[in-house]
């Protein structure tokens, strides 16, 4: 879709250029020019002959051909305008800033519409509308402020807002982070951030084009596209991070399952982008952190020696590190002493390393060649110094640098004094490196980063033992929930090892199948949705004289159609499930079980299809995941038994796309198996949701 004409036109027409600078017309005319564009410019203004020394046509039929068109104009004139660059001019790209499209009226939605047919129909590319433009070394199509230095070893940046991209910018650009490309897409009419990433995959040069992708979205119109192409450019040794606004809880809808409450549409988020490797962040200052730490080399291990002349920052540092999940081990050793050596008296290397507010820039560069040389067990350093302003710290700075560039362990630059010692830190990026102002933001930032997986090698996973039989049962059955005999039938199919039960409608069934199962019994009702908050469970059924009684009672509570009877097991609840999101497709869940998924909500989201890997790191990433592998003389549980649950769980949904939610509430889990003791099934066929 994105084409030459957009990345590098040989000429370009603004549509409603103006000398008024205050103007989005006058702005992008003037950027255009203070950028230098190499092709011809023209402008077209009815009023004018000349327009900051470009010349002016009164109409726009009197162009020559011209590759793209920013258009600056009221909404009602944009689609003829359109049709006549499209039709008569040879225009392949479009950038509509104007604003009054779908964003504000149907009216609006209908001039947007007729736009993207006239773009489509010349197979062209829209920008837009009611966007801030574009940003390449080739043109400067952008009505806004900053204009980033330019450059290709930095960041390519999609924003579905303009005003935020502009912010973004603005934030990062003082540190010394740079960018390479930036599309504002506003409405998306035609090309949204998905279809951005999707050109940087497809046109990916791994000697020029910049392995730093960052994204501010605010609707997944296209969530498949977007996994594939961003999880295809981390393989290609690119990093990405992201911001999906509008998180909020308040948008999910309510749900009858445990799955479905706590599958929300942002938990598909979550599941996409660590599906894909893209790292999420959840603020423009958490963004442009985690832009800075892919600026550094990855971390090759969580081990981190914090290096400081100011004991309270390395101490908030330490505390940020701990919290994500990194570590500050301690330091020791003759090695250690033999540092310590060429410190000022009272300083510590015990990590943090405090050489004291007296320290040296000499001194640093000990410390940091000793961590880098000697203490193998430290994977990279965070180096933090400031200064009050007594005197220069150029020569503290001008060390770091030279280590930086020396030192086979990746080193972070904390250096908060940007006001008191502005012309060092400026100087200290001026030389090609990016600040990090806040070293607790920087330990957020390196923890989310290094906790991101890589996208999965492969999405293989496990053949359903018969999947003729689960496209039975589902051809078959009514939406709602599916009958409990038909349950059994689906886990079977599917290869999801259950525990043995009946269901049964009279007493003379339930005495047979108690026999049959043997004592003691779990009984729960059958129709009801919440069996325990209406007394349809009744655990430890002794005897037949007890089962009868039990079995009169329950099948008197409301909306119950049948008994559930089961042998009792023993092992630790555990819980899985499925849920299909709009757009996103089903989602694989699991964690602890019975109660505990309601009140610990300790949860994690795997998006289809899952392979054994995926299962694995899920069950992994749980709160609770020192329990699953036995604490204290505890039995755990085993652990591939339940991964392999899961992916036969997401082969189930690929089968059987009409399950809407399922759950498996609880397993049970022992160190020998995992089983399935309760399971509800609901079907809605797409568009029923």
């Amino acid at each position: 879709m994105i084409n030459e004409a957009l990345i590098k036109p040989r000429s370009i027409v603004v549509v409603g250029g103006s000398k008024d600078t205050s103007k989005p017309g006058g702005k992008v005319l003037k950027n255009l020019i203070d950028g230098r564009f190499a092709g011809e410019l023209h402008v077209i203004n009815p009023k004018e002959n000349e327009v900051q020394g470009v010349k002016s046509y009164q109409d726009v039929a009197a162009l020559p051909d011209v590759d793209l068109a920013i258009i600056a104009i009221a909404a009602r004139f944009v689609p003829d305008t359109v049709e006549v660059l499209a039709r008569q001019k040879g225009t392949r790209a479009f950038i509509v800033l104007s604003a009054g499209f779908s964003e504000e009226s149907e009216a609006g939605e209908a001039l947007e519409k007729r736009v993207v047919e006239i773009v489509r129909s010349v197979d062209g590319v829209l920008v837009g509308p009611n966007c801030t433009g574009v940003l390449t070394p080739n043109h400067h199509s952008v009505f806004t402020y900053p204009i980033p230095r330019l450059d290709q070893r930095g960041c390519d940046f999609v924003s579905g807002s303009g005003a935020t991209a502009c912010f973004i910018m603005e934030a990062g650009i003082p540190n010394g982070l740079s960018f390479a490309n930036v599309f504002s897409v506003g409405n998306s009419a035609q090309l949204g951030v998905e279809e951005v990433v999707k050109y940087w995959d497809e046109h990916f040069d791994p000697a020029s084009s910049s392995r730093i992708k960052l994204l501010y979205i605010e609707d997944i119109k296209k969530p498949h596209m977007l996994l594939h192409h961003a999880a295809s450019l981390v393989r290609k040794g690119c990093r990405i991070a992201a911001v999906k606004a509008g998180s909020s809880e308040a948008g999910s809808r309510a749900a009858s399952s445990h799955t479905g409450a706590l599958a929300s549409p942002d938990v598909a988020v979550d599941a996409l982008f660590r599906k894909a490797g893209i790292v999420r962040c959840y603020g423009r200052e958490d963004l442009i952190a985690v832009a800075s730490v892919f600026t550094y080399p990855p971390l090759p291990g969580k081990r981190i020696a914090v290096i400081t002349h100011a004991g309270g920052p390395a101490v908030m540092l330490t505390d940020a590190l701990s919290e994500g999940g990194l570590e500050v081990p301690p330091i020791e050793g003759e090695a250690a002493t033999e540092l310590l050596g060429h410190l000022f008296p009272g300083s510590s290397v015990a990590n943090p390393i405090d050489f004291l507010a007296t320290g040296t820039a000499e001194q640093l560069g000990s410390i940091i060649d000793y961590t880098d040389k000697y203490f193998d067990h430290i994977h990279g350093m965070v180096v933090i110094f400031g200064t009050p302003g007594l005197f220069p710290v150029y020569d503290v700075y001008d060390v770091l640098d030279r280590k930086m560039r020396q030192a086979k362990k990746p080193i972070y630059p904390v250096l908060p004094s940007i006001l008191t010692a502005g012309d060092e830190v400026k100087a200290f990026i001026d030389k090609g490196h990016v600040n990090f102002p806040d070293e607790v933001v920087l330990g957020r930032a390196l923890a989310r980063v290094y906790h991101t997986p890589p996208p999965p090698a492969t999405d293989d996973a496990p053949p359903l033992p018969d999947r003729q039989k689960i496209r039975q049962l589902m051809d078959d059955a009514p939406d709602g929930y599916l009958d409990p005999l038909k349950v059994q039938e689906v886990l079977d199919a599917a290869g999801i090892p259950r525990a043995a039960e009946a269901v049964v409608q009279n007493r003379e069934e339930a005495v047979a199948a108690g026999g049959e199962l043997g004592y003691p019994l779990a009984m729960k009702v059958v129709g009801p949705v919440h069996k325990s908050d209406v007394g349809g469970v009744v655990l430890n059924v002794r005897d037949a004289a007890m089962l009868e009684r039990e079995f009169d009672r329950m099948m008197q509570i409301r909306d119950t159609t049948a008994v559930l009877m089961q042998p009792m097991l023993s092992g630790m609840e555990l819980f899985a499930g499925a849920k299909r999101e709009d757009k996103f497709g089903h989602m694989v869940l699991c964690g602890m079980g019975g109660i505990f998924i309601e009140v610990l909500k300790d949860v994690a989201t795997g998006l289809c299809p899952l392979n054994r890997d995926e299962a694995l790191e899920m069950i992994r990433s749980l709160k609770g995941f020192a329990i699953l592998e036995g604490v204290r003389g505890q039995e755990g549980v085993h652990l591939e038994t339940y991964a392999a649950i899961l992916t036969r769980l997401s082969a189930l949904m690929e089968a059987a796309p009409e399950i809407f939610e399922m759950d498996l509430n609880p397993l049970l889990g022992s160190s020998q198996a995992v089983v399935a003791v309760d399971a509800r099934i609901n079907i809605q066929r797409q568009g029923g949701d």
